[in-house]
């Protein structure tokens, strides 16, 4: 199961960025996080056969938001996920 790292830096937290990917993961059945990092960057783990179509969203962000960037590497050994979550 491919599993990647994503970090989205711009106008990004409090912004409603996290429930959006929260939201779109689940609809593509994508399991791992979202979380806010305190460099003002959001960090995606994600794990499924969907990563692409989920990244075209990250691209996207939700209307409040502006993304700058959107840097991705593979994990190579990951671990397994059962949901998708919102992280503190």
């Amino acid at each position: 199961m491919r599993t990647v790292r994503i970090l989205i830096s711009g106008r990004v937290q409090g912004v409603f960025f996290r429930r959006y990917i929260q939201q779109h993961a689940k609809e593509l059945g994508i399991k791992g996080y979202v979380r806010n990092l305190p460099t003002g960057k959001v960090e995606i783990v994600a794990q499924g056969e969907k990563i692409e179509e989920l990244l075209r969203h990250a691209h996207r962000g939700p209307p409040l938001a502006r993304v700058e960037d959107v840097k991705t590497e593979e994990i190579d050994e990951p671990e397994k996920f059962d949901d998708f979550r919102i992280l503190p």
